[in-house]
């Protein structure tokens, strides 16, 4: 029998380099890498264009590996407003496809994020990268920053959610809540 477990599928957005970081955890909030990547699109490209570049690679990342639930960075205010709209731009299509898919999905602060995995809000990409590699038991830390902040994301919502049983039945179809329930009376 196989140890319930949950799988989060970690967006950080942008439109020139968007994290996607996919991770199992378990009841005992062992996390295992599944997936990580970047999806890239172009600066000169038009912004539909790299819209679609980002819906593209997001959607791929939710057949591919059918992930429980998203978690998405949440924009934070900066002086760059450019930026700041290609962030939220990316942030919504994220969203949007996990309604879709049917997903549930949440966002979470970059200090949030930073003090689940490395305990200190305000800590700096490169404390990120090496708590990851740490945590998920990897030879390098991942690269780009973008790929470790999505994994980071993923992690930091499994963690957060209280108790991980409870934010897995949350995800779970019927079936593999009556399964739960099943285990849980069994054991009682």
């Amino acid at each position: 029998m196989t140890t319930p477990r949950l799988r989060v599928l970690g967006i950080d957005p942008g439109l020139t380099r968007c994290g996607v970081g996919i991770v199992d955890v378990d009841r005992s909030r062992r996390a295992s890498l599944v997936h990580v990547g970047v999806v890239r699109s172009t600066a000169d490209a038009p912004v539909a264009e790299r819209l679609a570049a980002v819906a593209a690679g997001i959607r791929s990342a939710i057949e591919t590996h059918a992930p429980n639930v998203v978690a998405v960075e949440r924009v934070f205010a900066q002086h760059n407003t450019q930026t700041v709209m290609g962030t939220a731009q990316a942030s919504g299509v994220a969203l949007l496809l996990a309604a879709e898919a049917g997903l549930p999905a949440a966002t979470h602060t970059p200090s949030e994020v930073k003090a689940a995995v490395t305990g200190y809000g305000s800590a700096d990409k490169r404390q990120v990268q090496a708590m990851i590699a740490r945590i998920l038991r990897l030879d390098a830390p991942p690269t780009p920053a973008d790929a470790a902040d999505a994994l980071a994301i993923a992690l930091c919502h499994a963690w957060r959610r209280g108790s991980l049983v409870a934010a897995a039945a949350e995800a779970l179809t019927p079936a593999q809540r009556a399964w739960a329930e099943a285990e849980r009376v069994a054991r009682t």
